[in-house]
């Protein structure tokens, strides 16, 4: 990492990622949970409610984070990775 990514302090800054731990399916809803200081089943249950209240954006939603959220010890994202493949192609 370059330098200007860690605090003062040393310590490296939060970051969004979708974890291995306590995954479910892809790890968005864990990977929220970590870095909003909360439970992932409150995420989950957030998530089941917006769906079903959207008449499924929140699939949708679940989706886009997916390819968005860089895997926890990654720098790049699934969407990243596709759009660097086709440049270089």
């Amino acid at each position: 990492m370059s330098e200007n990514t860690f605090h003062t302090d040393g310590s490296e800054p939060r970051r969004l990622s979708r974890t291995r731990d306590g995954r479910m399916i892809t790890g968005v809803c864990a990977g929220a949970g970590r870095y909003f200081g909360v439970d992932p089943t409150i995420v989950r249950i957030v998530l089941a409610v917006v769906t079903l209240l959207t008449s499924g954006a929140g699939i949708l939603l679940y989706v886009a984070a997916t390819l968005i959220i860089p895997e926890e010890g990654k720098e790049t994202s699934i969407a990243q990775d596709l759009i660097n493949k086709q440049t270089r192609a």
